[in-house]
């Protein structure tokens, strides 16, 4: 039998469908797992042909699928992914483009695009997806839902397909903030002890980054975010810009890409889309001392975003710096569109640091998302946010 998929937001490898249990704190949720993530008996294929068709069926599953199913979760297979995860935009060369249920006629972001797009359209109640360089976050900004990028090496991710390891994490997608934060007592185990963070502190550099138009659509949700916390004390995160930040980004990602890959992609020569392709053929010619002086700023901005926190900050930013592009933008707008949102979604990669998008702004008629970082382990303080900023 052929999945009704109106979307295009399923992997046709991926048709399966389970349910362990129909009880615990997640019984009948239904969710969805990006391709790429191994789930037991079915191929895994991180949104290349080329890779599906190299790589043996996962026999054990990424611990998340366990986790959910066994708190009484139903499956309903697995979502489309930019090739290799490598993209912000979710247009994969290979399977096409999941529809965005927010903004017909424009793309839903990526890598996580499937998983976005069938939370998005109500296909299922959440969704799993991952994030390296805002993976999750954009698209739950371009789609006009909850997104989050958990705290770096906090859920274990063992299964997944590598990109930059040192960034990769695991996140999720849903519409409604408490079953956010029920999806996030069965992932993250239990909280750590303490008052929650509540100090706000505004990112000037990274609002002025956005753009006056995406800070001026924000400016309702800020208010509302305000009226819960203290006003915000304004900050500005990178004295010398936020264009060395995003250049450490791209160098860490590539090198740790290449590692990752280079030696499959010489023994198997996959034919790669466009964007793609350039970053792998780029990632093979890397300058050495240009990558280590990249790891060592990440060691000061880390250090900076630490400083900015503590223990008890809350730093409030835009998700990304603007609506979602259009379908068949020209790939030099993208480009420059994607270097643009790296600056506002590179620091909290940097710093290893959770990240959650909500869904409180509209610009021409699309959504737009205004972003919340906690410290270090402190995920929960982003699913109590969540849950008081967006009650009815």
């Amino acid at each position: 039998m052929t999945r009704h998929d109106p979307l295009n937001a399923y992997v046709a490898h991926g048709d399966v469908e389970l349910q362990r249990t129909a009880e615990g704190p997640l019984a009948d949720r239904t969710f969805a797992l990006k391709d790429f993530f191994d789930l037991a008996g079915v191929p895994t294929g991180a949104g290349s042909p080329h890779w599906l068709a190299s790589h043996e069926t996962p026999t054990v599953s990424t611990p998340c699928v366990d986790l959910l199913l066994d708190a009484g979760a139903y499956l309903k297979g697995k979502t489309h992914t930019d090739e290799m995860a490598w993209s912000l935009n979710g247009e994969n060369h290979h399977y096409g483009t999941p529809v965005n249920p927010a903004a017909p006629g424009r793309i839903p972001g990526g890598s996580s695009s499937g998983s976005a797009a069938v939370v998005a359209g109500r296909d299922v109640d959440f969704a799993i997806g991952s994030d390296t360089g805002g993976s999750v976050r954009l698209p739950a900004s371009y789609c006009g839902i909850i997104g989050i990028r958990t705290t770096h090496g906090r859920i274990p991710i063992t299964g997944a397909v590598p990109l930059a390891p040192s960034y990769d994490t695991l996140g999720w997608f849903a519409r409604d903030a408490e079953l956010f934060a029920q999806i996030g007592e069965v992932l993250l185990g239990p909280p750590p002890r303490g008052q929650l963070p509540r100090r706000l502190i505004y990112a000037e550099d990274l609002f002025s980054a956005a753009g006056r138009e995406v800070g001026e659509a924000l400016h309702e949700g800020l208010d509302r975010l305000s009226s819960f916390y203290a006003p915000a004390v304004k900050v500005t995160l990178a004295a010398d810009g936020l264009g060395p930040w995003r250049n450490a980004f791209r160098l860490i990602q590539s090198a740790e890409a290449w590692a990752a890959h280079g030696e499959w992609i010489a023994k198997v020569q996959p034919e790669f889309g466009p964007g793609v392709r350039e970053r792998f053929a780029a990632a093979a010619k890397l300058d050495q001392n240009e990558v280590n002086a990249a790891l060592a700023l990440r060691e000061d901005i880390r250090k900076r975003m630490d400083d900015i926190l503590g223990d008890d900050g809350l730093l409030v930013l835009p998700t990304g710096p603007g609506i979602a592009p259009r379908l068949a933008t020209p790939e030099p707008e993208l480009d420059a569109f994607r270097a643009r949102a790296l600056e506002l979604l590179c620091p909290a990669g940097h710093a290893g640091l959770p990240q959650i998008s909500l869904p409180l702004g509209t610009l021409d008629g699309c959504p737009v998302g205004l972003s919340v970082m906690a410290p270090r382990g402190r995920d929960e303080a982003l699913l109590e946010l969540a849950k008081t900023v967006m009650a009815d």
